[in-house]
């Protein structure tokens, strides 16, 4: 079956309220804090990344749930409106849409998620049609969504038996455990692995500081591992050898979804035959570019925007 999808995004999908900076810590006693700036915009590491990955010119579909609610259909609309295909976004009559907070505060941020629908999504939620159209296929919010993670392994082989590429951005594991049972057999099935820096050590678990140590341990685990480390730049390991691009100057006005920025680039840099050098520098630049505005998809940038800006940076991402 030829492919007619360039990307299928499964995952997490829910609006953010964005709020920040803030410039003490947390008050609770129903105190109330003021902050210079607000933002209700489409959130979900998912979510994002498909929003980037669209911006960029590819043809992208999404799969996942949200609840029958005012939150769900301004999700809908809004990935919708930024041209991803939404038919395999599935309306959950009982739960609810996720709903997230975002507080900034300088260059950090915290995160509360009510998780509505995603404990329900699962496997069966992603059409076969669509594992057989799309060239790559993206997973992200491994620990939010632990039924679908089960169905990974299984989900991500089919999609390679037809011909495509896997990634996998595990973000954050609110337990704090970082070690599934199951991790391994996804992790066989995934040819690119986009954690952060923070992830990394931690899904690595060799208790080391060292980057290069741990993007080496979870490449020996199958991938080619693909580390964001924010100003830092980024990594990448395939278990034999290593490649780093530096940050890219930028003056961040929101860095939420930035990495799943930095992922929709790296993903659409390759599916246009770019080398994983080249594709590793345009993903730096389209994660630094997502920063210039309120939220996580406000400000992404399209192929020309990235590629004029890597090239103005230094980079060769030709």
């Amino acid at each position: 079956m030829p492919h007619t999808l360039d990307l299928l995004v499964v995952g997490d999908a829910n609006p953010d309220v964005v709020l920040g900076p803030l410039d003490a810590p947390l008050a609770f006693e129903q105190r109330e804090q003021l902050v210079d700036a607000g933002a209700l915009t489409l959130g979900g590491s998912a979510a994002i990344m498909a929003c980037g990955a669209a911006r960029l010119g590819l043809r992208v579909a999404f799969a996942g749930r949200v609840g029958d609610d005012d939150a769900g259909r301004y999700v809908r609309d809004a990935l919708d409106a930024r041209g991803v295909d939404t038919r395999a976004l599935r309306v959950d009559p009982r739960l609810s849409t996720p709903l997230t907070v975002v507080l900034t505060r300088a260059d950090d941020r915290a995160i509360v998620t009510a998780p509505g629908t995603l404990p329900a999504t699962t496997a069966a939620d992603v059409p076969a049609g669509l594992l057989a159209a799309a060239r790559h296929v993206h997973a992200a919010s491994y620990f939010l969504l632990p039924r679908l993670a089960a169905g990974l392994p299984d989900l991500l082989r089919t999609a390679r038996s037809h011909g495509a590429t896997t990634s996998l951005d595990t973000n954050d594991d609110p337990s704090g455990r970082w070690d599934p049972p199951g991790l391994d057999a996804v992790l066989a099935q995934t040819d690119y692995l986009l954690p952060n820096a923070a992830e990394a050590r931690q899904l690595a678990g060799l208790g080391t500081t060292d980057l290069e140590k741990s993007a080496a341990a979870l490449a020996r685990r199958g991938p080619t591992v693909v580390v964001k480390n924010g100003a830092e730049g980024a990594l990448c390991h395939d278990g034999r050898t290593l490649v780093t691009t530096r940050g890219i100057p930028a003056r961040p006005v929101d860095t939420v979804g930035a990495g799943d920025s930095f992922d929709a680039g790296f993903v659409a840099a390759l599916l246009g035959g770019l080398t994983v050098p080249q594709a590793l520098e345009l993903a730096a630049v389209c994660g630094a570019l997502s920063t210039r505005a309120p939220g996580g998809t406000t400000a992404q940038p399209t192929w020309d925007e990235a590629f004029a800006q890597a090239t103005r940076n230094g980079k060769n991402p030709a």
